[in-house]
């Protein structure tokens, strides 16, 4: 018996995740469970990140780090959009 109209797993997921206005919290979750990986061992500097209007808020504990991240704000976004595979973030605050 041969099916005709047999689609991937993953592109009906997808599809269902987008349907149910999922895929974007779904994201947003991948990009802060990525941060430690991307950031290393300055992470543990941080706290309270939270998305908002496509846009990282993220308290830091060092004045230094703060400085270093200022300087590299946009290589920052693109490797975080680039880990989660979309456009998440199109800017970060540092508080």
């Amino acid at each position: 018996m041969k099916r005709n109209n047999a689609e991937q797993i993953g592109k009906l997921i997808q599809q269902f995740l987008r349907q149910e206005s999922l895929e974007s919290p779904l994201n947003e979750q991948r990009l802060m469970d990525a941060w430690p990986q991307v950031l290393g061992p300055a992470a543990s500097y941080t706290s309270n990140l939270y998305i908002r209007n496509q846009t990282l808020y993220v308290h830091l504990t060092s004045a230094a780090l703060r400085q270093e991240l200022l300087m590299g704000r946009e290589v920052l976004i693109r490797t975080l959009n680039k880990k989660v595979g979309a456009t998440v973030i199109t800017n970060i605050i540092f508080r």
